[in-house]
């Protein structure tokens, strides 16, 4: 009953909306602007905790960069956004501007979001433009934030290949150890996790 209340609420909200004024940052695809949640169009950001690894194999956080990254386009101006749609949690679909560009377009030419070709095309050549010049997300491995959403996680080659992954602690030889301690085993099918 609650869902449905909830699923008539959504849809009695204003769908067109032209918003504008000092955004405040919710991660790399999201923002919110007097109160308004908007959700930037054609875009899928990784999400907040989303890691990726770089050309090494280091882990670092891209969800993170992603957030701060949108902060950099944006910096201090005021944006403008207009969109005639809201998603399943009432967020307002808007294509947004600071000045004469394209948020949307500079998140993807930074290789910071994809294009969500689920929604929309309209970002598929800065995509592949980011994706040849390794910016980004693209310097490494990641998985696209609609499949990071939905469970799927980067695995590394070497824990594929461990018989032990140690969440706590750390590896020594076969076994786990604590971290106050110094392994004085060789390499064995223990691995650490991160």
């Amino acid at each position: 009953m609650t869902r449905l209340i909830l699923t008539l609420l959504l849809l009695s909200l204003p769908a067109h909306a032209d918003v504008t004024g000092k955004p405040r940052i919710i991660d790399g695809d999201t923002l919110e602007i007097a109160g308004e949640r908007i959700r930037l169009h054609g875009i899928d950001a990784p999400e907040a905790r989303q890691t990726c690894t770089d050309q090494s194999g280091k882990e670092w956080n891209c969800g993170q960069e992603a957030t701060w990254a949108l902060a950099r386009i944006i910096e201090t101006r005021w944006v403008r956004c207009e969109g005639n749609k809201r998603d399943k949690y009432g967020r307002l679909i808007a294509k947004c501007f600071t000045g004469p560009y394209d948020i949307e377009a500079k998140m993807v030419q930074q290789g910071w979001a994809l294009a969500y070709r689920k929604y929309s095309t309209d970002y598929v050549a800065e995509e592949a433009d980011a994706k040849a010049k390794k910016l980004g997300l693209w310097r490494g491995q990641f998985v696209a934030p609609w499949d990071w959403r939905r469970g799927k996680r980067l695995t590394s080659e070497v824990q594929k290949t461990c018989c032990k992954i140690c969440r706590k602690g750390k590896a020594c030889g076969n076994s786990c150890i604590s971290r106050r301690y110094t392994c004085r085993k060789g390499p064995g099918c223990a691995c650490d996790a991160n």
